[in-house]
């Protein structure tokens, strides 16, 4: 809480050649997935690829943990502006002669340069209506109560400060480790620990050292948690280290500076005490449960530290002594160091000379079950106070339980970023419409005492005008009702990915930062977050959790909130003073017409909502249609290719696209390529155009081309040997007519292709194209048509001969039974898996959505039948989710079970994954270099699926078991289906209903069901509106009758099973890992191996050979569903 400025500046120490502080930006990548790996510091010294770092960071790290327990970040800078290592012996011989002096004159001046805080820094020079909201959100996260000051009497310039080399340490303990009877002393300590050490036993000998070598150093206490730092120049930062780190080794704390030191103390008490931050600080905490740790008097001063132990007989040295001894252990330690160093040579230095920190072996302070400290009633209160300042604040504030385990949802970040929104909608644009605020604050500032393991704070802090004071109790009322309007709509997943891409681009694009700044930050996130996070856990956004989102945002209600007013108008009527900072307050029960109001039902305010998608996004969606794509596997896996080489182009000249907040995705789809663009309107032609310039300029070097083939193999290896994966192409290769499989394109590639035949290839594609592309938002047709026609003027292609389909036509099945069963590719995957397929035919669009109520329908019975074998169909991701898309021929609906044998002890045990799907029409996915790849096969699909089973189910000896089961299943759900009430039906189709018309969340969701309608040229653009009129007039007879057409021996059913490898399938018993899958030949992937059909499923007719079998049978032509 307390801040400590011990600073020693050298006010001529500035290097004859200013250093430059960062390195150009790199190429954007995602920072969540990328660490430090493949970078060396120093040429030799391998860094720690787990912790991820910013792309345009030139720094090097490694995390080492000393045998003392004590954890230590190495960083090491050693790049200049120009990207090329420094030239040290020039820097070193600069500053040794700028910093050159009388060390023995420095130390008799007895100055230790300790400064006191001036908390409310550059208040006499700001007149500002907006400056208590300043000093809540100046920065993203203070370190203590107190702002950090930058270093008094500081001269030397901004070079100096550049090439300094830093170390920061965190201990893991602060004011809440008070003792009840020395309040400060936490903050005492962190004084006493400077003066002087047994290596180096002058008072201020280390501040003298530092003034000498243009360095200084600081220190902070919060309420769990004590930071110190230094910078100093390098070429005296080894000794710098030395000198620092006996402060923890062996510290003098001489008894006769401890009359100084409280003085010091003092003094810093009596600076903070005008500080409204501050004072309305120690007046929240004092509304805290007796005995809570956030009651305390976390500064300290003369009174605490001198008088009153003096009067008690108390020896404050001792219990000084005492308390370092047991609380400044080096397994409560986190260590940061940056410097020009190597890596090795950083953690020689650390090892050396912090490993004699000694561990006292005793377990953390733990306060994290004293929770809900202002759970009393005098919390839920009306709090008037007269602050130091002229100014009138409305602030609202709840403790909620601790937030920090949730960094990375971050849910007060979410929230404090839509209170904080000034755009339409908002609290504050409604206020300031009405002239009641000025600005507006929301969110935790993540200090001790907003954040710690006890509880965390969610405050809204409201500037107001002299109107807006008088009208306080309505503007609290607005931020209850947009509060309330945020928990009936619940968080969108649009506003969070939003939040998140802008802390993306400013962690990917942030600028270097002074290192004693970055070390403090560094050493203390190590304290608070796993080792990947260390530098990202305090700035990135990393998971979506609406349940976390919601459970903080249902606490956010009026019958826990705390208000507190500050005016000048208090004056007078304010009789209670705050013991410590003097403040003046009164406290009052809400009015009981706004307490009544707020614990009923209260109306929302139609001019507060959540804030729009952006006006200027749009999104700008080509699909370039060829014949030559499916003309062979050759041509599909050169397709693939091309795609990826594109995207391997386009990567640094588009990489200015992210920043602009453009997006782009380059997708292989089976008939054609798909370009998609989104972003703000004004730049995204650029984009867009940049795209079809290198696309018309196609190159492709040997090597790039080298590079992706071979990642196309593992790509496609590693797709195959997935039994879902391979299930699902051996299924389509039979459905779908003229269609290559996966094995057929892996074959391709394995004999081998040129870049010469790769040229070709792109040539005849872009010499015939049909191009259908689609605009949507904020642009004019006018301006839509400039898309088309740039297309058009810079590939020059000629108009295609005849129409080229944009999906496959489907076999007609035989009406009787059919059953493919094959064995895994993977030896080392005991996984099987059992596909049951129904297909119906073409149908209109009415009778599409009756197969999708026919689902509907069935899911709950499907849920409760297969529980009853130990299947859980809840746990894991949640499955129930309906995807809908619609365009087509065939229509079927298809029973996946997945069932996962383990080796050893568990052999004995299935692991089951089921999944009901109704479709009209099949997306075909299958990742290429990070590309999805996708297509619409002539029938489209709607999926209700199933993952991640946590429980045994009954055992299973065989896939034909499963398929009984399933067959089984569906004799029993007829028979409930044919009674089902009337009125339970007309509910399901109420649901059915409800779900189409529920509002988009944001326009890309529109932007994705047009687009669909364009790829699979359909066009009609008010499907789901046709879907509900249809849906009103179904009845329970047809339901019946669609399902009973599925069954018995008209039914026309395809069973697909892919088996694995264990001793139920008497295979031998393979000691095949994971790992030794990966060092396998490519070749053992190369085929399918048909199995015999168990005799339990005599009636089927087992398909050995998949075009023997489809060669026969029927074509369904192309088909429609347009009405």
């Amino acid at each position: 809480m307390p801040v400590t400025n011990m600073v020693a500046c050298a006010e001529s120490a500035q290097p004859s050649q200013p250093e430059p502080n960062e390195d150009p930006v790199q190429h954007p990548a995602e920072a969540r997935d990328k660490g430090a790996s493949g970078d060396r510091g120093g040429g030799e010294s391998p860094v720690d690829s787990e912790i991820v770092k910013s792309p345009s960071d030139p720094k090097h790290y490694r995390y080492i943990k000393l045998d003392n327990g004590l954890q230590a970040l190495l960083i090491s800078d050693l790049s200049s502006t120009d990207g090329n290592p420094s030239d040290s012996e020039e820097e070193e011989g600069d500053l040794e002669e700028d910093g050159s002096g009388d060390e023995d004159a420095a130390e008799e001046d007895g100055d230790s340069g300790e400064g006191t805080e001036e908390s409310e820094h550059g208040e006499d020079e700001q007149d500002s209506d907006f400056e208590e909201l300043e000093d809540e959100s100046d920065l993203k996260k203070k370190k203590s109560c107190s702002e950090k000051q930058t270093c008094i009497g500081l001269v030397a310039s901004n070079a100096v400060m550049l090439i300094q080399s830093a170390a920061a340490l965190c201990v893991g303990v602060g004011s809440f480790s008070d003792p009840d009877d020395l309040p400060g002393l936490a903050h005492f300590l962190e004084h006493m620990v400077f003066m002087g050490s047994e290596k180096y036993p002058a008072e201020n000998g280390f501040d003298a050292f530092l003034k000498k070598h243009g360095g200084s150093d600081n220190a902070s206490t919060d309420c769990e948690r004590t930071v110190f730092q230094f910078d100093v120049q390098r070429k005296h930062f080894r000794e710098a280290l030395d000198r620092w780190a006996q402060f923890f080794i062996s510290p003098l704390m001489i008894k006769d500076a401890i009359g100084r030191e409280v003085e010091a103390v003092d003094s810093e008490y009596q600076l903070a005490r005008p500080s409204d931050s501050h004072r309305k600080e120690m007046l929240f905490g004092s509304l805290a449960k007796p005995g809570h740790p956030m009651g305390k008097f976390c500064w300290g001063n003369a009174q605490t530290l001198k008088h009153e132990p003096k009067e008690k007989n108390i020896d404050t040295y001792v219990r000084l002594r005492e308390f370092w001894e047991q609380h400044y252990s080096a397994h409560y330690m986190t260590l940061a160091v940056q410097s020009k160093e190597s890596l090795d040579t950083l953690e020689e230095w650390v090892r050396e000379i912090f490993s004699k920190i000694p561990n006292n072996s005793l377990p953390k302070p733990n306060f994290s079950h004293l929770v809900d400290p202002f759970d009393t009633p005098a919390f839920n209160k009306l709090y008037r106070v007269v602050p130091v300042r002229k100014i009138h604040a409305l602030t609202i504030t709840w403790a909620l339980l601790p937030q920090e385990h949730h960094y990375r949802v971050k849910p007060l970040h979410f929230i404090s970023w839509l209170i904080g929104h000034e755009g339409t909608g908002s609290i504050l644009s409604l206020l300031r419409k009405k002239c009641w605020a000025l600005a507006l604050y929301g969110g935790n500032s993540e200090t001790g005492f907003d954040q710690n393991s006890t509880y965390s704070i969610f405050g809204i802090s409201i500037t107001l005008t002299d109107e807006g004071y008088r009208n306080y109790y309505q503007i609290a009322h607005l931020v209850f009702q947009y509060l309330k309007m945020l928990q009936k709509s619940g968080p969108q997943q649009r506003i969070y990915d939003e939040i998140q891409k802008i802390q993306d681009n400013e962690f990917h694009y942030q600028e270097q930062t002074d290192p004693i700044d970055y070390v403090e930050n560094v050493c203390e996130n190590m304290q608070l977050f796993r080792k990947p996070d260390i530098l990202t856990g305090d700035q990135l956004m990393f998971e979506y959790k609406p349940e976390v989102i919601s459970a903080v945002l249902n606490l956010l209600v009026p019958d826990t909130a705390n208000l507190l007013l500050l005016s000048p108008n208090n004056e007078g009527s304010c009789p209670l003073k705050e013991k410590w900072f003097g403040t003046q307050y009164s406290v009052q029960d809400i009015e009981k017409e706004w307490s009544e109001r707020w614990s009923g039902d209260f109306e929302l305010n139609p001019d507060l909502h959540l804030p729009a998608e952006n006006k200027f996004i749009a999104y700008v969606r080509f699909n370039l249609i060829s014949p030559l794509i499916q003309k062979s596997p050759e041509n599909l896996v050169l397709f693939d290719i091309f795609v990826n080489i594109l995207a391997h182009n386009l990567a640094e000249p588009a990489y200015e696209a992210d920043v602009a907040q453009l997006e782009y995705k380059l997708v292989a789809g089976e008939h054609g390529f798909v370009i998609k663009v989104k972003g703000f309107n004004h730049k995204l032609p650029l984009l867009f155009n940049l795209i079809i310039d290198y696309l018309a300029d196609f190159t492709a070097s040997p090597d790039v081309f080298s590079m992706i083939a071979e990642q196309l193999k593992k790509t496609y290896f590693n797709i195959l040997i997935k039994p879902d994966k391979l299930g699902k192409d051996a299924r389509l290769l039979i459905l779908e007519h003229s269609r290559w499989s996966m094995i057929q394109k892996y074959q391709a590639i394995m004999k081998g292709l040129s870049v010469e035949s790769l040229m070709s290839f792109v040539g005849k594609l872009k010499s015939q194209l049909y191009a259908e592309g689609m605009v949507q938002g904020n642009f004019t047709s006018r301006e839509a048509m400039e898309f088309l026609h740039y297309v058009i003027q810079k590939l020059q292609f000629q108009r295609l001969s005849v129409e080229v389909p944009v999906h496959f036509r489907v076999v007609e099945l035989p009406k009787v039974p059919h059953l493919c069963k094959v064995k895994s590719l993977n030896k080392g995957d005991a996984n099987s898996e059992v596909t049951v397929y129904y297909q119906s035919g073409p149908r209109n669009l009415r009778e599409h959505t009756l197969m999708e109520l026919l689902v509907v329908s069935c899911l709950p019975h499907l849920q409760k039948y297969f529980r009853g074998f130990g299947i859980l169909c809840y746990r894991g991701n949640p499955g129930n989710q309906i995807q809908v898309s619609f365009s087509m021929l065939v229509v079927y609906f298809y029973f996946t079970y997945l069932f996962i044998k383990h080796s050893g002890e568990l052999a004995d045990k299935r692991f089951a994954s089921i999944s009901l799907s109704y479709c009209v029409g099949t997306l075909v996915e299958g990742t290429t270099l990070g590309l999805i790849k996708s297509s619409t096969s002539s029938s489209s699909s709607f999926s209700i699926t199933y993952n991640k089973l946590m429980m045994a189910c009954t055992v299973f000896h065989s896939t034909e078991e499963v398929d009984k089961k399933i067959e089984e299943f569906l004799t029993g759900f007829g028979e409930k289906m044919a009674s089902v009430a009337d009125e339970a039906f007309k509910a399901q189709v109420v649901a059915l209903i409800k779900l189409k018309e529920c509002e988009d969340t944001h326009l890309g969701e529109e932007v994705d069901r047009n687009w669909y309608e364009v790829v699979t040229q359909q066009y009609v653009f008010d499907r789901l509106n046709r879907e509900i009129e249809a849906l009103k007039l179904i009845t329970k007879s047809e339901l019946v009758s669609c399902f009973m057409e599925h069954r018995g021996s008209g039914s026309k059913k395809l069973s697909m099973h892919v088996v694995g490898y264990g001793e139920e399938e008497k295979d031998t018993a393979s000691s095949s890992s994971p790992s030794d899958l990966q060092s396998s030949s490519y070749g053992e992937v190369s085929q399918l191996t048909f199995l015999p059909v168990s005799p339990i499923m005599a009636d089927v007719t087992a398909i050995t050979d998949i075009r023997a079998f489809t060669s026969t049978l029927h074509v369904y032509p192309f088909h429609k569903i347009l009405k």
